[in-house]
């Protein structure tokens, strides 16, 4: 038997829910682009060649560009590049993903919300 939540309980559950995602809902790709360009661009641009190209990564396999020489630990995560797999690697690149060569983490949250929003933006 189902039973239906009292109003009040469950007026506080969706305020709780929507808490919790508000600050993936107020992401910026604007401000994510100019984040990418003044620090990501450094390793993840065609020119800097340190890094992957970003192109298409939300969504695809972890260590997967072709011809880009990954360590061995990212090769072998098995991650796919879902938001939130972004969002915790990105956080604290070592900690979800040790052996890394990516050493930058970003600590703050709501710059790696902008950014990631920005990279979903970037299609093959």
């Amino acid at each position: 038997m189902i039973s239906i939540p009292s109003q009040p309980l469950f007026a506080v559950a969706i305020g709780c829910a929507l808490a919790m995602t508000a600050p993936a809902l107020a992401a910026d790709a604007a401000k994510g682009d100019a984040l990418v360009q003044a620090r990501c661009n450094v390793c993840h641009s065609p020119e800097a060649g340190q890094g992957p190209d970003l192109t298409g990564v939300v969504g695809r396999k972890a260590g997967s560009v072709a011809g880009f020489a990954y360590s061995p630990a990212l090769k072998g995560s098995g991650l796919t590049w879902t938001v939130a797999n972004l969002d915790a690697f990105l956080a604290d690149p070592n900690k979800r993903v040790a052996g890394t060569s990516m050493a930058n983490p970003m600590v703050d949250a709501t710059e790696r919300a902008d950014i990631i929003a920005y990279l979903a933006t970037l299609k093959p």
